[in-house]
């Protein structure tokens, strides 16, 4: 009894101090603290160059461009960068940002939880299309299409890659970031560098969240 009080304290802790957070904003520049090192590095590249040799043949199979994609590692914590535009022709990581999860309608959730279900504000794990581009609530957004059983309501549910101003463009761990309902949702300035991709490219682009 007192474990599962203790923690429902840390969880209210946590979500009023991220919500003051959202609704005040962070520092204009946040102190960052990033807990990477040589061999969490290794371990994450080991990782996506083994979601790079699938995704390698899947975009060669249905079309979509087979030089760079989009991989999400969900397993990181909120704080770090864990959103990852991938070389998959060098097997390289070009660059890197923060992306928020959902909060599954919770006043705020600190580690992920996952649901394909409409209305459920979860994040859903799997491969997605990124689609067209349009003006939105949050202005600039791409329409997200689920391509596997996890994620293939993604379109009804209105789940989009956008950008937040209230998501910082350096890692905040251990600190969290705000919640999205869903959406794969990034700073401002990261969601720039993404455009320029998906813009350029004359294929469809793979976005994997796992």
């Amino acid at each position: 009894m007192f474990k599962i009080i203790a923690r429902i304290l840390i969880t209210l802790i946590l979500a009023s101090g991220i919500a003051i957070a959202c609704y005040y904003g962070y520092p204009a520049t946040p102190k960052t603290h990033s807990s990477w090192n040589k061999s969490d590095i290794q371990i994450e590249l080991k990782k996506l160059q083994s979601y790079s040799a699938k995704a390698k043949l899947f975009c060669k199979k249905k079309g979509f461009n087979c030089n760079k994609c989009f991989f999400a590692d969900m397993s990181l914590p909120g704080g770090k960068n864990r959103l990852f535009e991938y070389d998959m022709l060098h097997d390289s990581v070009i660059s890197c940002g923060l992306v928020a999860h959902g909060s599954c309608n919770y006043l705020f959730l600190s580690e992920p939880e996952f649901s394909n279900q409409p209305g459920s504000g979860c994040t859903s794990l799997g491969r997605y299309k990124i689609g067209c581009k349009y003006n939105g609530k949050f202005g600039a957004a791409y329409k997200l299409y689920g391509l596997d059983s996890t994620n293939n309501n993604a379109y009804k549910r209105n789940i989009v890659l956008h950008s937040y101003y209230l998501i910082p463009d350096k890692e905040v761990d251990p600190l969290p970031v705000c919640n999205s309902l869903g959406c794969a949702m990034v700073s401002e300035s990261y969601f720039k560098i993404l455009s320029k991709t998906i813009d350029s490219s004359k294929k469809p682009i793979l976005l994997w969240l796992f």
